[in-house]
């Protein structure tokens, strides 16, 4: 933990306005360290390269009143403030080119969040973009996988609802500061984030920044800096997913695509980037396969014999449901939409499925296949 002292100078910095995580750096590297680059003074911060007048000023400007209202934000609502030495900093992002000099963090970062997967695509989406998204989000949270992405309306909402209900972590990166939430519609799912301890919403804007459009491409650098890979469910041409997917390519992050319908206009960017050579996914192996030591750790184990036992003793409705949970958890209902089975029927046979052990029921009346193998984040290779 950063001693009080150096955070502020680091907050000194930080919330001067044209200072962003490239010049942090640099007024860094030039002083030494961070405290004497806060305490440089205009005439000192001015023989920096990218610091004029105007960047002096701004610097000169944040004073101990405005670091000590930053910090009374931070601690009205929740949130902890991780300088980029701060031990509990994900190391995966602290080692990009320009990574965030200060990390906001409503929540709870563990280290398992370091076995990380982004899923990102458009605010506007089709029913299949959704599905597609909190399929993936299911599949990667029971693998064991946090899912990252920008917590925005549409597919990144539908990736964070799957880690949830497959019983994983994930976390949102918003592209405000986290005095508020964006988009308020979605508020619940944030909380539920939250209240269950399943993960956090992290920003590297200060705690009153409002939503700005200027902010979302660069907090598009975080979530593929968080993660070992990025899948692109569903984007249009010019969507700001294609940006997040380059930036992952260029920080040696893997980028896999969902494809999509080739007269559809949200499928276009998509399916570009298959033909450019990203991955096509359509299934967690197809993502699995491709990571890695990493990819073969995460694969589920074998079931126990007594839940291949009870998987043969299964009578004919039971195999059916069973089955049709292959791809992804599903409700009652669309369950019974998807078999064709009486509604009644269906749920006494569901019901047996839990007494079983073979499926777990999650909260709305939703069932999954019951995952059989809880992930620890693999050890850092050893340093040459």
């Amino acid at each position: 933990m950063v001693e009080a002292k150096r955070l502020r100078a680091y907050l000194k910095l930080h919330l001067a306005e044209r200072v962003g995580a490239t010049l942090f750096k640099r007024l860094v590297e030039a002083f030494g360290d961070v405290e004497s680059a806060a305490a440089a003074g205009p005439a000192g911060w001015q023989q920096v390269q990218g610091v004029g007048d105007k960047t002096a000023a701004a610097l000169a400007a944040v004073g101990d009143e405005q670091i000590d209202q930053e910090l009374a934000a931070a601690q009205e609502h929740g949130v902890t403030i991780l300088p980029l030495e701060d031990e509990r900093y994900p190391a995966a992002l602290a080692h990009i080119a320009d990574p965030p000099a200060v990390l906001y963090v409503r929540g709870h970062l563990e280290p398992a969040d370091a076995v990380a997967m982004a899923i990102v695509g458009s605010r506007r989406c089709t029913y299949y973009g959704l599905e597609q998204a909190e399929r993936f989000g299911q599949l990667l949270g029971r693998a064991g996988f946090t899912v990252v992405s920008g917590g925005a309306r549409g597919i990144d909402a539908a990736a964070h609802r799957g880690s949830l209900a497959g019983g994983g972590r994930t976390i949102a990166v918003m592209g405000c500061g986290l005095c508020q939430v964006y988009p308020p519609d979605n508020a619940k799912l944030f909380e539920q984030i939250l209240a269950d301890r399943r993960g956090a919403l992290i920003s590297e804007l200060p705690m009153r920044t409002t939503v700005l459009g200027g902010s979302f491409p660069t907090r598009n650098r975080i979530i593929s800096g968080l993660s070992l890979g990025v899948l692109v469910v569903e984007a249009a041409r010019r969507s700001g997913s294609l940006i997040t997917a380059n930036q992952a390519a260029e920080q040696g992050r893997v980028v896999f695509a969902v494809p999509g319908r080739v007269d559809s206009p949200l499928s276009q960017g998509a399916n570009a980037l298959i033909r450019d050579g990203a991955i096509l996914a359509q299934d967690l192996d197809d993502i699995l396969e491709h990571l890695g030591q990493v990819g073969s750790t995460m694969a589920p184990e074998a079931p126990t014999p007594a839940e291949s036992a009870a998987a043969q003793a299964l009578d004919a409705t039971e195999r059916v449901l069973f089955d049709a949970l292959a791809g992804g958890a599903m409700s009652l209902d669309e369950l019974v939409r998807h078999t064709g089975i009486d509604s009644g029927k269906a749920a006494s046979a569901m019901t047996m499925l839990v007494l079983k052990g073979l499926v777990a029921q999650r909260p709305g009346n939703v069932f999954s296949h019951k995952a059989h193998k809880t992930l620890k984040a693999p050890k850092p290779a050893p340093s040459s």
